[in-house]
């Protein structure tokens, strides 16, 4: 009988909230869902925002094309912790700088790069990871020509078969409540190949303006060398892509963007809707020392990437596109040059170096 009160006094004083009857039934439900989920073989199935990333991001040009003559010059200075210095040059080019500076350091806990450029401008990124799954994000951009600064904090929850991510642009208190846009998403794999998602978007100019809200949907199916995906935006946009590996070094994609929106039609001002829409195709081809991109859209734009690295320090990009309908065309042509130590190649190549978790990228 001691005993048994002795046990009852070293017990917390709030331990009635998890042993009674409706916790331990709630705990033994997200048990039984954890080992039906495990059982499925479920994997984690990315992101909302790179949904079709292996089109978008991989094989289309969106990315890689630029315009004029650009050269980078790259010194890395360790490995792990990974530092590196980056000289930017450019000459007839309308999206970049004519010069810029780039400092970046990354661990496996922490990630900060900035650039600074000739028009005074300043960008700085700052990524920390609280866990293998739980990552903080933030941006931060300072241009004289803008009259705010933008301010980004994302936050990104990674679980073994879903991602969850709450993102904030330019958040302020300051007017006496918030302002500023909020965006939340879900991605949840229902099945080893099928994953269904939703991102809610929350935007308040100012105090003196109503909220408005928006809610997109989209889905992501993986084959066996094959990924379609799929968004809807409640604005009137549907969003698609299909990816294929044709062979081990050639991929390609084709993505279509569709927009529903009020127009004139054929009865006055209260027409139909008005639907435009565009459709593209690209392809990549990885070679041994180069890699060669081309897309082709229904606009009549046609462009052409291509990477060959000559040397181990030196790689030449060259980009091209043609406008057929507008009878325009543009050109770029790209030198980097990167210099490390031998020594730190020699590092990078040993076995546990090789084991260590990039940085949070």
């Amino acid at each position: 009988m001691a005993v048994a009160i002795e046990e009852k006094s070293a017990s917390s004083p709030l331990s009635f909230l998890t042993d009674n009857a409706i916790a331990l039934a709630i705990t033994d439900t997200y048990s039984s869902l954890q080992e039906r989920r495990r059982l499925l073989g479920l994997e984690n199935p990315g992101t909302v925002d790179g949904i079709a990333r292996e089109v978008q991001k991989d094989v289309l040009l969106t990315n890689f094309m630029f315009s004029g003559l650009r050269c980078d010059l790259q010194k890395i200075f360790s490995v792990n912790p990974l530092f590196r210095l980056q000289h930017g040059f450019a000459m007839g080019s309308q999206a970049l700088p004519p010069w810029q500076l780039m400092a970046l350091y990354g661990n496996s806990n922490v990630f900060m790069q900035a650039a600074y450029s000739s028009d005074k401008s300043l960008t700085a990124w700052g990524n920390l990871r609280w866990s293998p799954r739980f990552v903080t994000k933030t941006q931060t951009s300072i241009d004289p020509r803008q009259a705010q600064t933008m301010v980004q904090f994302d936050n990104e929850y990674t679980g073994e078969d879903f991602s969850a991510s709450v993102k904030a642009i330019s958040p302020s208190i300051l007017e006496g409540g918030l302002t500023g846009i909020v965006i939340g998403s879900y991605l949840q794999s229902l099945t080893p190949r099928l994953a269904l998602g939703l991102e809610g978007v929350w935007q308040r100019a100012a105090l003196n303006s109503r909220p408005e809200t928006a809610v997109s949907y989209c889905a992501r199916y993986k084959g066996t060398d094959w990924i379609a995906s799929a968004q809807y935006l409640a604005q009137g946009s549907l969003g698609a892509s299909y990816w294929r590996r044709l062979t081990d070094k050639v991929e390609a994609g084709v993505d279509c963007q569709l927009q529903f929106a009020p127009g004139m039609g054929g009865a006055g001002m209260f027409g139909g809707v008005r639907r435009e829409g565009t459709t593209t195709v690209g392809v990549k081809y990885n070679f041994t020392t180069s890699v060669y991109r081309a897309q082709v859209d229904s606009a009549g734009k046609f462009g052409v990437v291509l990477e060959k690295r000559v040397a181990p320090p030196v790689t030449l990009t060259f980009a091209a596109e043609i406008d057929q309908w507008k009878n325009t065309h543009k050109l770029g042509l790209a030198v980097s040059l990167e210099g490390a130590p031998e020594e730190l190649q020699e590092i990078a190549e040993r076995p546990e170096n090789a084991q260590v978790m990039p940085p949070p990228i």
